[in-house]
């Protein structure tokens, strides 16, 4: 009679160890956000490399990052309604008429360089974009109505809501106020090297503080930690890169006008502080996670007792109001509010979402990921215009970037082995990207 208690130890096949990717999972690390970085990289190295030495310099990243700023706070918003599997196709013209009637306000009601003109316009436009958000919002939850077909109206309508503000028919408005044009990012207005490094070392405390923090709360509720050399790499490498940026960038771009470091740009500053507060709701409060457990089973999030219009409801208002922020940013930037403000970037702002890692089965999205998205964007366009390369060409490549991006998604959610077609896919946009630089 055999016995058959004690069985042999099953041996481990090759093909079952664990790749780098299922490594950097283990460890808890966001395999999307450290692709992207490693993307953004590629893509810096890559420009700078065939635009002779032009793109990695301080005042091209500090254009960049402002210019990336506005499209980026509006991304952050946008997370949480693709999140939910909802869309906003308005965010552009909510930008647009939101932005002129601040600038209307500042031009043609209040009284001109008074203190308060700045206060007034900003809280009108936050005011604004909430009521538009709520509005919007109330019909998707309320009456049903699919969330394409509602922003779709309103894509519409605010855009020609502008030529019936006031009585300037769309007409391009300015001067703007002088202290709200230090929100559009001008050199001169920015906050100078002292202020920046002070930020600097503040961010850096942040990265030590919520690294701490994280490992203490999972030790606190028994779950596994990351190992030591884990968590002081992350730390070094994180506080490293924010005061290299700052001293190879931030403080070493002087102002055109006084020759003085020009520090950190008042968009960047805002984006920080947006994305800060935006990453601290989907992660920490219960109306985030109210977000994601709709988004991943919206069955289950009304059984459980989610108020999920409630929820759809908040998400809108929210876009609304980061909308009104961008526009201030915008606006202030140029001096003026025109009818054509803000054209285009709803596609912006959804393709720097999903390029971030939204996805649009829901529940999938980070906050960081959304920022990321939008200055990889900016970052492709930016060494496209180094390049002389039409705009109609650069929206040919962004176009081609985010199908992959999509594609890549589609592929992974459907565990299928991804690594051969994802390596096609990055291929022909990259292809698409070499034919139109020889083109010029």
């Amino acid at each position: 009679m055999t016995d058959t208690t004690d069985t042999a130890p099953v041996a481990v096949q090759p093909n079952e160890r664990p790749n780098l990717i299922a490594r950097l999972s283990a460890l808890e690390f966001d395999t999307r956000l450290v692709g992207m970085c490693v993307a953004l990289a590629v893509i810096w190295v890559g420009f700078h490399g065939i635009s002779d030495g032009q793109f990695i310099t301080a005042r091209n990243l500090w254009n960049l990052f402002v210019q990336s700023s506005s499209i980026a706070i509006m991304a952050t918003g946008m997370v949480l309604i693709i999140v939910t599997r909802n869309i906003d196709l308005s965010v552009g013209a909510q930008l647009g008429l939101i932005g002129y009637v601040m600038a209307l306000l500042q031009t043609d009601t209040l009284t001109a360089n008074s203190w308060y003109v700045w206060i007034v316009a900003l809280a009108a436009g936050l005011a604004l974009g909430a009521a538009i958000g709520a509005l919007q919002g109330s019909i998707i939850a309320y009456l049903g109505v699919p969330a394409f077909i509602v922003t779709l109206g309103g894509f519409l309508a605010w855009r020609a809501l502008i030529f019936r503000v006031g009585d300037k028919k769309g007409q391009t408005l300015s001067p703007l106020d002088d202290t709200f044009r230090y929100l559009g990012g001008a050199p001169e207005r920015a906050i100078g090297e002292g202020a920046t490094w002070v930020v600097a070392v503040l961010i850096c405390t942040a990265i030590i503080a919520s690294t701490l923090l994280t490992r203490r709360r999972r030790q606190r509720y028994e779950l596994a930690v990351r190992p030591v050399a884990v968590d002081v790499s992350i730390i070094v490498v994180g506080c490293a890169a924010v005061l290299l940026f700052t001293w190879r960038v931030l403080v070493r771009y002087l102002s055109p006008v006084s020759g003085k470091a020009v520090g950190l740009a008042y968009p960047v500053l805002i984006l920080l502080g947006v994305a800060l507060v935006m990453n601290y709701l989907a992660r920490r409060r219960r109306f985030g996670r109210y977000v994601y457990a709709y988004g991943g089973n919206p069955e289950a999030a009304e059984l459980g007792g989610i108020n999920t219009k409630r929820t759809i409801v908040n998400t809108y208002v929210v876009m609304g109001m980061l909308c009104a922020v961008s526009a201030a940013i915008q606006t202030a930037r140029l001096d003026s509010a025109t009818s054509g403000m803000g054209v285009q970037n709803e596609l912006d702002v959804i393709a720097a979402a999903v390029i971030g890692g939204t996805s649009f089965a829901g529940g999938v999205g980070t906050i960081p990921g959304a920022v990321l998205g939008a200055v990889l964007m900016q970052s492709l366009r930016s060494g496209m215009s180094l390049l002389n390369i039409d705009s109609p060409d650069q929206d040919i490549v962004v176009g081609v970037v985010l199908v992959t991006a999509v594609a890549i998604d589609a592929l992974l959610r459907a565990r299928r082995r991804s690594s051969m077609l994802g390596t096609l896919l990055i291929g022909t946009s990259l292809t698409a990207w070499i034919i139109l630089t020889g083109r010029n």
